[in-house]
C-alpha cells in the first residue's frame, strides 16, 4: 500500500511539474520585439528629457541669444557731416540726401527686359546692368547710386509703367560743393560712398565732421518686415560738428581768376595767392591755380589737389630782405637814413663769383631807404655783416620760418631754416640775407608781413574761425600772438615798403586811391630732386600790405617759372621778375579785396 502510494506520488508530481509548466509563459521573438521597442521609448524620453534640460536649463540663455540674434536686428543710422561754411556762413561743403536704385535679382522676373528699360535712364551699359540683374545668388544689387530728384523721378516713372519687379529706392547721403571748384584746394574732398575725408579741411577734420552714428534696434520676421508691438529702441546719430572758415567767398573768387590769368599772362606753371588779415590772422582766400572741381573727380591732375600755398616750399630771394633790415634797424645798428659806399661788385669769402645787384654795374652811395627801394643785394649783405648770424637767425626764426604757420591748416609743412651753428661758411649769412638757403611757403611769408603791418606783433594764421557743436555751443579759434619788433620798427618798415611800390621795384602793385607797400622777390628755381638751381627757371613772387598806412590785408603772389617778356611804353621787361610778373597780379586781387572789406579810396 505503501509502494502504490509512492508511485501515485510520484505521478502526481509529475502531473504538477506538467501544469506548472504549462503556466510558465513561453518567450516568443514578437514578445522580444516588444521589449526591444520599449526599451528603445524609455531611452528616447530619457535623452529627449536630458536634452530639454540641456536646452530649457543649461543652455537656455544661449538659444535665447540665439533666438534674438534671427529676430532682433541692430542697424547703424549714419550721422549727418557736417558743413563747412564760409565767414557769412554760406554753405562751402554740405551733405545733400540723393536717391540710389537698387534691385533684388531673385525677384527680377527680365533681367535683359529690365536692363534695356533703365540703363540709359541711369547713364549705365546694358549688358553690364543685365549681368548684375541675372546674380542667381545675390540679393542685392545696385543699378545707380546718388541720383537728383529728377532722374529718380524718370526711374520710379518706368518701373511703375511697366510694373517692375525687384527694384527699390534708397536714400544715400552725397557729399556737394555748392561752389565748384571755390577754395577746393582747401576744402577738399570725401570719398562718396564711405563719406571719409580725403583731402583738405576734410580730411584734417574729419573726425569732428563725421558725427557719431546712431543705432536703430528693432524685431523683423524672416522677411526683413518689423514685428508689429516687437522689440524698438532708437538710439539717434549725433550729427557732425559745422565749421566756419574764415574764407571770403568774394575775395576768394577773385583771387582764384587771377592766379588763373597768371597762367596765361605769364605761362607760368602754377599760381599761389594767400590773403591774410594781418590783426587777426583770419585767411580771407589761399587759391592756387591750376586747380580742380571736387564735384567731379574722374579726370584730376593729383597735383591740382595740391593746396600749394603750404605745401609748397620755395627760396623767397629778395622778399626776405625785410627780416635782414627790419633786424638791423630793431637792434638800432642802423637808420633808414644811414648811408655808405655799396659797390657793384662785393666779393665774400668762399664764393667763387662775387654778389652784383641787377642792372647795376657801378658802385654808389645808398641809404638803408634806397637799399630796399632798389632791392639791392650788395646793400643788404652789407646790412647783415653788421647785424651777425645770430641775431639774424633769432629774427628769423621769431618771424615763425623753419615751424608751421598755422596748426589747423591741412597739409602744411615747416619749411627750413637752418641752425645757425649749422651757418659755418662765410656765405651762408649773405646768402640768407638775400633770400637763399631757406625754404618757406607762401603763407609764412604772408605772415612774416603781417607782423610788420601789425606793428611788430605776429600773429597765427588759421583758416577755422569757430567750431558749431550740434547743440550750438561754439569753440572759436584763438590765435596765439608774438611780439617780433618794436612797433616804430614796424612803422619804418612800412615806410619802406611804401617806397618800393612808389618808387621802385614794385611800382606795377600801386593802386590808385590806395597807399600801398610791398617787396619783390625773384629767385633761381631750386630742383630738390635733382639738388641743383634751374638755369632757365625763376620763383617769382611780391608781397604786399594795403593800405600801408591803415594795414586791412597782407597779400602773398608767388609764380613757379614765369617765362618771356612784356613790352610797356617801349621799353622791354622780363616776366621772370616778381616786379614784372607777380606785383600786377597782387594789384588785381587788392583792389577787389579792398572793395569788398569796404576800405575806402583816398579823399572819398
Amino acid at each position: 500500500m505503501f509502494g502504490r502510494s509512492l508511485a501515485a506520488w510520484e505521478a502526481s508530481g509529475s502531473r504538477l511539474r506538467q501544469g506548472a509548466d504549462m503556466l510558465r509563459p513561453t518567450w516568443r521573438l514578437r514578445d522580444l520585439r516588444v521589449v526591444l521597442v520599449g526599451v528603445v521609448f524609455v531611452l528616447a524620453w530619457a535623452g529627449i528629457g536630458y536634452r530639454l534640460f540641456q536646452v530649457q536649463v543649461v543652455e537656455a540663455a544661449t538659444f535665447v541669444a540665439d533666438g534674438e540674434d534671427q529676430r532682433i536686428r541692430v542697424e547703424e543710422k549714419a550721422a549727418r557731416r557736417g558743413t563747412i561754411f564760409d565767414r557769412d556762413g554760406i554753405e562751402l561743403a554740405v551733405t545733400v540726401d540723393l536717391q540710389t536704385v537698387v534691385a533684388d535679382p531673385l525677384l527680377v522676373a527680365d533681367p535683359a527686359g529690365t536692363a534695356a528699360l533703365l540703363a540709359p535712364l541711369v547713364d549705365g551699359e546694358v549688358a553690364d546692368l543685365t549681368a548684375r540683374l541675372s546674380q542667381p545668388d545675390s540679393r542685392y544689387t545696385y543699378v545707380a547710386r546718388y541720383l537728383d530728384a529728377a532722374r529718380a523721378a524718370q526711374v520710379a516713372a518706368v518701373i511703375e509703367e511697366y510694373d517692375i519687379d525687384g527694384i527699390f529706392f534708397e536714400k544715400e547721403p552725397y557729399r556737394v560743393y555748392p561752389s565748384g571748384n571755390l577754395a577746393s584746394q582747401v576744402l577738399g574732398f570725401v570719398q562718396q560712398d564711405t563719406q571719409d575725408g580725403l583731402e583738405g579741411l576734410e580730411a584734417a577734420y574729419d573726425e569732428f565732421l563725421t558725427g557719431t552714428p546712431g543705432t536703430q534696434i528693432l524685431e523683423r520676421d524672416p522677411d526683413g518686415n518689423p514685428i508689429p508691438l516687437g522689440e524698438l529702441l532708437i538710439q539717434p546719430a549725433i550729427p557732425g560738428v559745422d565749421i566756419r572758415t574764415t574764407i571770403d567767398r568774394e575775395i576768394q573768387y577773385v583771387a582764384q581768376q587771377a592766379a588763373s590769368q597768371a597762367l596765361t599772362d605769364t605761362g607760368a606753371s602754377s599760381a599761389t595767392i594767400v590773403v591774410l588779415n594781418p590783426r587777426t590772422g583770419e585767411i580771407l582766400a589761399m587759391a592756387t591755380a591750376p586747380t580742380f572741381n571736387p564735384n567731379n573727380r574722374d579726370s584730376i591732375d593729383p597735383a591740382a589737389v595740391r593746396n600749394r600755398a603750404v605745401t609748397d616750399v620755395y627760396e623767397p630771394g629778395s622778399t626776405l630782405k625785410v627780416v635782414t633790415v627790419a633786424a638791423a634797424l630793431d637792434q638800432g645798428i642802423v637808420t633808414p637814413e644811414d648811408t655808405w659806399w655799396v659797390p657793384a661788385e662785393y666779393e665774400v669769402e668762399g664764393k667763387e663769383e662775387p654778389y652784383t645787384d641787377v642792372k647795376r654795374v657801378e658802385g654808389r652811395h645808398m641809404s638803408v631807404a634806397e637799399i630796399i627801394t632798389t632791392s639791392s643785394n650788395v646793400g643788404t649783405i652789407q646790412i647783415q655783416e653788421m647785424l651777425g648770424n645770430d641775431l639774424h637767425y633769432q629774427y628769423l626764426e621769431a618771424f615763425g620760418l623753419g615751424h608751421v604757420a598755422g596748426e589747423d591748416i591741412p597739409g602744411e609743412v615747416p619749411g627750413l631754416l637752418r641752425p645757425v651753428a649749422d651757418w659755418v661758411s662765410a656765405t651762408a649769412g649773405a646768402s640768407t640775407a638775400i633770400g637763399y638757403r631757406v625754404d618757406v611757403t607762401a603763407l609764412q611769408m604772408a605772415a612774416l608781413f603781417g607782423t610788420i603791418a601789425n606793428d611788430g606783433v605776429w600773429v597765427e594764421p588759421h583758416i577755422v574761425s569757430e567750431m558749431i557743436q550740434p547743440d550750438g555751443s561754439l569753440d572759436v579759434t584763438v590765435p596765439s600772438q608774438r611780439p617780433v619788433l618794436q612797433q616804430e620798427t614796424a612803422r619804418q618798415m612800412r615806410e619802406l615798403l611804401q617806397a618800393v611800390v612808389e618808387q621802385g621795384t614794385g611800382s606795377r602793385a600801386a593802386l590808385e586811391g590806395y597807399a600801398i607797400g610791398g617787396k619783390t622777390g625773384t629767385t633761381e628755381k631750386f630742383l630738390y630732386e635733382e639738388g641743383i638751381y634751374s638755369e632757365d627757371d625763376r620763383i617769382s613772387s611780391f608781397i604786399g600790405i594795403a593800405p600801408i598806412d591803415d594795414p586791412e590785408i597782407v597779400i602773398a603772389v608767388v609764380l613757379d617759372s614765369p617765362q618771356g617778356e612784356i613790352d610797356e611804353d617801349g621799353t622791354t621787361a622780363e616776366l621772370k621778375f616778381g616786379g614784372v610778373s607777380a606785383a600786377p597780379v597782387f594789384a588785381q586781387v587788392a583792389e577787389t579785396a579792398l572793395q569788398a572789406l569796404g576800405v575806402a579810396r583816398n579823399g572819398q
